[in-house]
């Protein structure tokens, strides 16, 4: 995009009087409609282009415009002129884009705004003040002192003026960058997101009060804005997602995930908790939410989990319920159709746990890591292979990470970066790296120690750069701590997505797909593909784009290759010890079997012994009672024999005397034993 109207200075002051600053202010009905937060930093901008770093003493007055407008230019510091120009240009582009159009034929002089200033400006603003420049010569007068800025000034768009006006990342270092606009309230446990160039912040928790603002940090001239939320529905993601107009309420350790052009925020902690996990949907074009309602088995409630996107599916593991009881669940929702599903993975899973970290490698394996439960935290790492459903948990090799939860991941490339956290002692403070293809960890920049913050990834100029935000380590933070990692973008969705990949894919598919006539007859597909190709690449800024599209397909497919070579690799030797151990368990398990049969054998031998044993106890008390009746009856016998002898004695008594004198010997006179009867 070549650059239109008149060169800086005129340009800057052309805007600052459209916008109503300087001694050549434009009318009030010809200002544009400025936020009350986007006046005080062009308030601040055009102070530090026209005077310099802010000296003056605090205003008195109650004006709350008047005291932000002094407090942002307070924190523009040593900020340069020019850069200062340059940004107020953007920002008013950015807010009214036709502004040079409204302002046509507004004549600027430059000399009145040089006398009225209290103070002398810039050397390189003086200069551009003495008289019209070409854009040739504004360049050669903008050079800065570091060769950062010179890049950056020397491209002809306004929109470059990216991260370095505002940063000078060292790589592999974390650096604070001047931040403009007015901060969001300090937060731990939010999420942030980066959509395109600027990187959003969404909830928390600040001193055991529950946050649900949305901020936005512009990543081009590293500026904080407050998203003014709207309610009311907006269009869904798709027809089979019936959906509810709301408002995000107050929440803390919810997760959130990018989805096509929304933001997705997925469970988290709240003062009103739901008995499930609801998915919210916020649109970045309209700044409205809506709840998306789903299906299936949708798991319980829950924060503090880990929320991962492999392609259309969210793999939600782990958290903390409302009763501050951890889970290690495994959770899967299909976005297309907005359907949940509980898995049940092979192997070992990961132990309860909550605030750990999660991400995916090569669209199949999902690696958990550290997080905490009641008084304990860990520094393990899990696979889940996602095509078997089978957990393994391997050894990496290099320096053993501290045991931390609360801490804060991003991959880039094949890195895995673990930032912060902490082991309920004390915030940690060295950034951890995973190399994926090697399962090698090393020890990265120091960070100040912070449980609860958040990392996001942002490309320029090719590389990525990781962002910092917030936190809790005694207090509660709301700094932006940025390091460039030197590693190239690679990253294949976002490359893929840009406008000149897909006119390049598409010239490439039509050329396979159509024909089209020539005065020969038809093209062929190369040529025609040739040709279609050329047309597109016609739309690129410059030829540096078009070779970095071509190399960057070359080198990503070639690296994706190699990583997933290697991976599989570590995997496999993974597998084959899983496979001996089942191997192992198989040969245990049929030993058991047969152990098994046998002790059921002899179970039912001893069922059977302890039947008959049952019988013969039986037995022998029936036999116990007939003998207790046989020993009655023969001391009955007994008795009768007794009797009887005593009958017979007693008969044969007398049978004796009757024998020895009889009724003779009565009449006699002789009675037996010789008694005689008296009268």
């Amino acid at each position: 995009m070549a650059r239109s109207g008149p060169p800086y200075p005129h340009r800057f002051f052309a805007a600052a009087a459209y916008s109503g600053f300087g001694p050549q202010a434009s009318s009030p009905s010809l200002r544009p409609r400025l936020s009350d937060e986007i006046i005080p930093f062009l308030y601040a901008l055009y102070q530090q282009a026209t005077i310099g770093p802010c000296k003056a003493p605090k205003p008195q007055s109650r004006s709350q415009l008047e005291k932000k407008g002094w407090e942002s230019w307070m924190e523009l510091k040593n900020m340069a002129s020019v850069e200062a120009m340059r940004l107020f240009v953007k920002i008013l582009e950015e807010e009214d884009p036709a502004w040079l159009s409204k302002v046509h034929g507004l004549e600027i002089d430059t000399k009145l705004v040089q006398d009225d200033q209290k103070s002398t400006v810039s050397d390189a603003a003086q200069k551009l003040r003495e008289a019209p420049l070409s854009t040739s010569q504004e360049d050669q007068l903008l050079e800065p002192v570091n060769s950062v800025e010179s890049d950056i000034l020397a491209d002809t768009e306004d929109k470059d003026v990216l991260i370095e006006l505002a940063i000078k990342p060292d790589q592999d270092k974390w650096v604070s960058p001047h931040v403009s606009g007015y901060k969001p309230t300090p937060r731990y446990q939010h999420a942030a997101e980066v959509i395109g160039n600027k990187m959003y912040v969404i909830g928390g928790n600040h001193n055991g009060r529950y946050l649900n603002d949305v901020q936005v940090l512009d990543l081009t001239n590293f500026t904080w804005s407050k998203v003014d939320l709207k309610s009311g529905a907006t269009s869904p993601i798709s027809s089979k997602e019936p959906r509810v107009a709301t408002m995000f309420p107050p929440c803390a350790g919810h997760s959130l995930v990018q989805w096509k052009e929304k933001l997705l925020a997925v469970a988290g902690h709240s003062k009103d908790p739901s008995d499930t996990v609801i998915v919210r949907a916020f649109d970045v074009k309209t700044n409205s939410w809506s709840v998306l309602q789903s299906f299936g088995k949708v798991p319980f409630a829950r924060g503090g989990q880990t929320v991962t996107l492999v392609g259309s599916n969210l793999i939600m593991f782990g958290g903390e319920n409302s009763k501050r009881c951890f889970l290690n669940d495994l959770n899967i929702l299909d976005l297309e159709t907005m359907t949940w599903d509980a898995i049940e993975a092979v192997g070992t899973p990961p132990s309860p746990r909550s605030d750990h970290t999660a991400t995916v490698q090569a669209g199949r394996y999902l690696l958990i890591f550290g997080g905490g439960s009641h008084s304990t935290c860990f520094n393990d790492l899990h696979i889940l292979d996602l095509d078997s459903m089978e957990w393994s948990q391997p050894q990496p090799r290099g320096i053993t990470p501290s045991p931390r939860a609360g801490h804060a991941d991003i991959k880039v490339g094949d890195s895995w970066y673990i930032v912060g956290g902490g082991d309920n002692k004390s915030g940690l403070s060295e950034t951890m790296v995973l190399n994926l293809s090697t399962l090698v960890w090393s020890v990265g920049a120091s960070l100040e120690g912070s449980e609860g913050l958040s990392v996001t990834c942002a490309a320029y100029n090719g590389e990525e750069v990781l962002i910092a935000f917030g936190g809790y380590n005694g207090r509660y933070s709301n700094e932006v701590h940025i390091m460039k990692t030197n590693r190239k973008a690679k990253l294949p969705p976002k490359f893929l997505e840009s406008p000149a990949a897909a006119a390049a894919a598409a010239a490439v598919k039509a050329a396979y797909t159509s024909q089209v006539p020539s005065a020969n007859g038809f093209y062929t597909a190369d040529s025609l593909q040739e040709n279609r190709f050329e047309e597109n690449m016609m739309d690129m800024p410059d030829p540096k784009n078009r070779k970095f599209i071509t190399e960057e397909i070359r080198d990503q497919l070639s690296l994706a290759l190699k990583h997933s070579a290697d991976l599989e690799v570590v995997v496999s030797s993974l597998q084959a010890e899983n496979a001996r151990l089942k191997h192992d368990i198989a040969v245990t398990q049929t030993s058991n079997a047969e152990l098994s049969k046998e002790l059921h054998s002899i179970r039912g031998q001893l069922d059977n012994e302890q039947s008959r044993c049952f019988r013969l106890e039986v037995n022998v008390a029936e036999l116990r009672k007939k003998l207790q009746l046989m020993e009655q009856m023969q001391n009955e016998l007994e008795l009768l024999h007794r009797q009887v002898a005593a009958a017979d004695q007693e008969a044969a008594a007398a049978m004796q005397q009757q024998s020895s004198g009889g009724v003779w010997g009565w009449l006699a006179g002789s009675p037996p034993n010789g008694k005689v009867p008296t009268a």
